[in-house]
């Protein structure tokens, strides 16, 4: 259930709708909107829900209505008007598209300093790269790990742009947030409960992955976790998903991100790098996904991926990057948003 506040109602109403509803024993989220303010209640769905109808006689209230969606504190039912979540001075779900960019993985100074340099040279938001790397095989390149935390918060602080990078295990949650501005839960872990709680408990943005076999019901449910413990800055990615066909990596659903900018009012973006797999579809599926209505991108950038030690094959170059951003100025015009 969802308490829509009046206009004008002032924050004492605001705050005492919160107690009450805390005192029926639900949790009392607060989501500020542009126009009007909702109390979302929270809690145990068997509980006497008809009790919260009651609220509708407070001072500053203007309905109690249901959330359709099981997903309740995600769905667009609660801000319509859509989330704004920012990243250092990025902005991710308003007017601009966001571009997050740089290398799959950090393998030195050297690389994440000259990846640097390529993305904001081409007008890149932030800056991409992973410390922890989470690989199929236990033999692969895993990433620098801590060192790598270092060179990337270094790079990106170097060049004036926010950093993303992937967290994998909770109990490193305060080091990857310590030297990054936002944190990304990859594929693997996009059904790690224990991970997605102990993020809703921090500030820092979370950028989540669509799991590979994940549907979009349950894809929302995972960022609910995230939102339940009281983060809202949260950023939905669609990555591809794991189908039949066998040319491309995975299968870049496209389809997910009108069906989600309907759903809910969190941010999506779009990974067109693993979503293919392939270099030569990054740039053709990055534009179809603007397209489609997302709001950003997220994008691997090497300086030189046929030497990369994790996923050389869907790396741009720098040049390949420069040229995408070049094609994707007039699309985001014709869209009605800027670049």
């Amino acid at each position: 259930m969802i308490v829509v506040m009046k206009a004008h109602a002032t924050e004492a109403e605001i705050q005492a709708v919160a107690r009450m509803v805390e005192e029926l024993d639900y949790n009392a989220h607060i989501i500020r909107g542009v126009e009007r303010t909702v109390v979302a209640c929270v809690g145990d769905e068997r509980g006497e829900q008809h009790q919260l109808t009651h609220l509708e006689s407070v001072a500053g209230v203007e309905r109690v209505m249901p959330v359709v969606r099981s997903f309740k504190l995600a769905s667009r039912e609660v801000r319509p008007e859509g989330s704004i979540v920012k990243v250092g001075n990025m902005e991710i779900g308003g007017n601009r598209i966001a571009v997050i960019a740089g290398p799959c993985a950090i393998e030195s100074e050297a690389q994440i300093e000259a990846a640097a340099d390529a993305v904001k040279a081409a007008g890149a938001h932030a800056l991409r790269g992973g410390a922890f790397k989470p690989r199929t095989s236990p033999y692969s390149f895993q990433g620098m790990e801590n060192e790598g935390l270092v060179l990337l918060e270094r790079a990106g602080r170097r060049v004036g742009l926010p950093v993303v990078t992937e967290i994998m295990d909770p109990h490193d949650i305060d080091a990857v947030a310590e030297h990054s501005d936002m944190l990304q839960v990859g594929a693997r872990n996009a059904q790690n409960f224990s991970l997605l709680r102990r993020l809703g408990r921090i500030k820092k943005p979370v950028l989540l992955k669509r799991g590979m076999s994940m549907k979009l019901e349950e894809f929302m449910m995972a960022a609910e976790y995230i939102l339940s413990e009281g983060n809202p800055n949260v950023v939905l990615c669609e990555r591809g998903i794991r189908t039949f066909e066998t040319a491309t990596r995975n299968t870049l659903d496209l389809n997910a991100v009108p069906l989600l900018k309907e759903w809910t009012h969190l941010p999506v973006i779009v990974d067109p790098s693993h979503g293919t797999g392939i270099y030569k579809m990054v740039a053709p599926m990055a534009l179809a996904a603007i397209a489609a209505g997302a709001d950003g991108l997220l994008i691997e950038v090497h300086p030189k991926p046929d030497s990369a030690l994790s996923d050389g094959p869907q790396q741009l170059k720098p040049s390949r990057f420069a040229d995408l951003m070049k094609s994707l100025k007039p699309l985001a015009e014709a869209v009605g948003r800027t670049l």
